[in-house]
């Protein structure tokens, strides 16, 4: 019975993200070779697990980090760059 509902595609996906930085090379290459897929096919399938109930259980920190790091380029889209205020 397996422990989550990602399938093993998913899983792998989040398992990449967790480490890639530890690969040789750009992160574009890493996800060809690693994963056999695109990068744009990459990043839409990694939108996606993150929204998954189950990669919450799986890996906590990461989904939220990830979530947090969506949430930002979002906001930055459509509202555009806060300004941060100067501290005398």
């Amino acid at each position: 019975m397996p422990l989550t509902d990602l399938t093993p595609t998913e899983q792998s996906i989040l398992d990449f993200e967790r480490a890639w930085w530890q690969s040789p090379g750009p992160k574009g290459a890493a996800i060809r070779t690693q994963l056999q897929m695109s990068p744009s096919a990459y990043y839409r399938r990694l939108d996606a697990v993150i929204d998954h109930p189950d990669a919450l259980d799986l890996d906590p920190l990461l989904v939220r980090r990830l979530r947090r790091a969506r949430a930002d380029r979002r906001r930055r889209r459509y509202v555009g760059p806060t300004r941060r205020r100067r501290l005398r």
